[in-house]
């Protein structure tokens, strides 16, 4: 049961990446872009900002997830789910608010093409301020072509 539990988790884990992409994109940039908004706005005072909400709408079902699995070993799997998703979203603190946005200064150089082209992609993203013709919605699969960018900048 363990390996399930693993392999689950981890199989969750990656499907969240679609999940937060089309959050990011139909969710975030759609009918709650009153939350999103001043993410792509210069940062204002505090270290909050309204877009931090969506940690708890992504936070909930995690939560649930792990609880209903931990207290019925029959559904080990809710468990896992919710692990996974967990995963995800240590995953993204990490490489969104730490590396990215720098919201605690470490991890300011690299010289690693794959973070570099994370950190492109998301610039790109944030060049416009408006919720409409938006790119680059995900945060650990990034197109191609700045992965390639990477690469040609590291020669």
């Amino acid at each position: 049961m363990t390996l399930s539990i693993i392999s689950i988790a981890l199989l969750t884990f990656f499907l969240m990446e679609c999940v937060a992409w089309l959050m990011h994109k139909y969710v975030m940039h759609g009918f709650l872009w009153y939350f999103h908004e001043d993410h792509h706005t210069p940062h204002q005072e505090g270290i909050f900002e309204k877009n931090d909400f969506f940690f708890l709408i992504f936070a909930t079902p995690s939560i649930i997830l792990i609880y209903l699995g931990w207290h019925d070993p029959e559904l080990y799997y809710l468990l896992a789910i919710g692990y996974g998703i967990t995963l995800y979203g240590f995953a993204y603190f990490t490489v969104h608010d730490i590396f990215i946005h720098q919201r605690f200064k470490f991890l300011k150089r690299t010289d690693i093409p794959y973070l570099r082209a994370i950190r492109k992609a998301h610039k790109v993203h944030h060049k416009k301020m408006t919720k409409e013709d938006g790119e680059c919605f995900g945060m650990l699969w990034v197109p191609m072509k700045y992965f390639r960018e990477a690469m040609r900048s590291r020669n």
